[in-house]
């Protein structure tokens, strides 16, 4: 299996998580449609691929670990809707208007945002056979992307380039545990490798159950997919 080797190094990544009211919390590892995105944006694609996102998402396995342990932030956000600005019609990201209703006078809206501070994640991703998107195409987007990458939400820049190498291997878990561990530099070093995998590659010591899956068309969550977590043994 060819597989991609992806290391995400920020001061802030969010891999999101199911948004409850006004808390988006963060999942523990990079979610399967947080990797369709950053690899749609590198590839230029947008919302309205919605067929062509949902296809690389079927296609799309991947394994990630931490080589180095990130600390938990928490943005606590405001917006002032009383602002004249904020008054009456507003538009979304895709263009669509939005007419606010009610008065907004005095009115503060709060919400809350988690992040992954001062980690470093590697990933290892892999392709089943897709006509339209191939290992060499993603890599090639990868390394020369069509707009800028960012990691989870659009403020979280990678401070190292994403794409660290290609490797062959049995799976996603045997390329991910091939990869030495990043420099981490003054950065506090994992005692023990923190990851997971497919179920199919192997057992973990538990189960996590990602909300993960994207209906691109529709853009809302639709699904989940079980994954092992436990200790990686990593060569190197």
């Amino acid at each position: 299996m060819e597989c991609l080797i992806l290391r995400f190094d920020a001061p802030m990544m969010s891999f999101g998580s199911v948004v409850v009211d006004h808390m988006g919390p963060t999942w523990r590892f990079p979610g399967k449609s947080m990797l369709v995105g950053l690899c749609g944006n590198a590839m230029g694609w947008d919302h309205r691929d919605g067929r062509r996102l949902s296809a690389l998402q079927d296609s799309l396995r991947h394994a990630a670990r931490w080589d180095a342990q990130p600390n938990k932030l928490t943005d606590y956000q405001t917006v002032d809707s009383s602002q004249d600005f904020m008054v009456g019609t507003g538009w979304t990201t895709w263009g669509d208007r939005i007419d606010r209703s009610g008065d907004p006078r005095n009115t503060t809206h709060e919400r809350w945002r988690d992040y992954w501070a001062n980690g470093v994640a590697t990933v290892a991703i892999a392709l089943d056979e897709d006509d339209e998107v191939t290992v060499d195409g993603l890599e090639s987007a990868l390394r020369t992307p069509a707009r800028p990458l960012f990691i989870g939400r659009k403020h979280c820049l990678p401070s190292t380039p994403i794409l660290i190498g290609r490797r062959e291997a049995a799976g996603v878990k045997a390329a991910l545990a091939a990869e030495p561990l990043a420099d981490v530099g003054p950065r506090t070093r994992t005692e023990k490798i923190e990851a997971m995998w497919p179920l199919d590659e192997g057992e973990g010591v538990s189960i996590s159950e990602p909300f993960h899956l994207r209906d691109w068309a529709r853009n809302f969550y639709l699904g989940t997919e079980r994954y092992a977590v436990g200790v990686l043994e990593v060569s190197g």
